[in-house]
């Protein structure tokens, strides 16, 4: 009894320091984990690597990059929900996570519960990219073929809950579409098929897919968003071909919810000072990823924004349907 007695004691004691003030301000002493919750090669991806690299350098310690896929990011997402708040490990979160709160009736966290926003740090368009031997070259083109042979063809997509599946399916919707979804555990597995023409077309984050439009592997049938990228200047916006249909993606770090303030701090200011280093943004903006505007950096900025996308989102999905049990 005794032996147990103090175990339980010296496991207290232990949690006790490790959360303690001056263990939180020496954060960070071992290398740290930024789970991506969709695996490698996709937009999420992409980023991640790019800032882990400089925030590594700031931090002192090894930025490792984990792709964790599956469920629409949710397994990623939810096995920092429930990890240990020492810091050891943080999420690449996104939009995928405030739409993921409504369209799974039993999702597998509480975004606004489970997790400590640290900051938003980026913005990608998505794509509307298809086969390179689709017999469409514009959007007018593209909607006319699929509305005609929608019982034959697949879209990909990231998988269930990722903005990719959200933003095609409601295209499709809005163009009076019914077709097939091919799910994948992320962006970078999707546009392979897609290359290998075992899909259709899919709407997909800028950053892969640029080059494979730039290297003539698929067709950019139109950006959705309100500007063109830089990397694909003669690419025009769905607003320009008539409609008006936005999908983009935001991304997040995110903490365990009792992570200790001092870690939060610190992993904000240098996040913060990674995304607005010139070179990182540089590199960002070649891929179709955009840093967001500096009043939107804060931790307290973050706070407010996530809740409002959770209900915004809601909206269109609920208007469509859209839910999985």
């Amino acid at each position: 009894m005794r032996v147990r007695l103090a175990f339980a004691m010296a496991l207290s004691l232990s949690a006790a320091l490790r959360t303690s003030p001056s263990w939180s301000e020496d954060w960070p002493t071992r290398p740290v984990t930024m789970v991506v919750p969709f695996a490698a090669g996709g937009g999420a991806d992409v980023l991640a690597r790019i800032v882990a690299q400089r925030l590594s350098q700031i931090l002192g310690q090894p930025v490792v990059v984990e792709n964790l896929g599956g469920a629409g990011g949710m397994i990623g997402g939810n096995r920092v929900a429930k990890a240990s708040p020492d810091g050891s490990q943080f999420l690449l979160g996104s939009r995928a996570d405030a739409i993921n709160q409504t369209l799974y009736k039993r999702p597998l966290y509480d975004l606004k519960k489970d997790l400590a926003p640290v900051a938003l740090i980026a913005e990608q368009p998505n794509v509307l990219a298809v086969r390179k031997d689709f017999p469409a070259d514009n959007l007018a083109d593209f909607i006319a073929y699929v509305k005609k042979n929608q019982t034959t063809l697949r879209f990909g997509s990231p998988g269930v809950g990722s903005t990719g599946y959200v933003d095609c399916a409601l295209f499709n919707e809005a163009i009076g579409a019914n077709v097939q979804q091919i799910p994948y555990r992320g962006g970078g597995p999707a546009l392979q098929d897609l290359i290998m023409q075992q899909v259709d077309y899919l709407c997909a984050l800028a950053p892969p897919a640029i080059p494979a439009i730039q290297s003539d592997l698929i067709k950019g049938i139109a950006v959705l968003d309100r500007a063109r990228l830089p990397s694909l200047p003669a690419l025009a916006t769905a607003k320009e071909q008539g409609t008006d249909f936005k999908g983009t993606a935001w991304f997040a770090f995110y903490l365990p919810k009792r992570t200790p303030i001092e870690i939060i701090k610190k992993l904000h200011d240098a996040t913060i000072a990674a995304i607005n280093t010139p070179a990182v943004q540089e590199q960002l903006a070649a891929t179709g990823t955009f840093v967001v505007p500096q009043e939107e950096q804060s931790t307290e900025y973050a706070q407010k924004f996530i809740p409002a996308e959770i209900e915004k989102n809601a909206a269109p999905l609920r208007a469509a349907g859209m839910f999985i049990e």
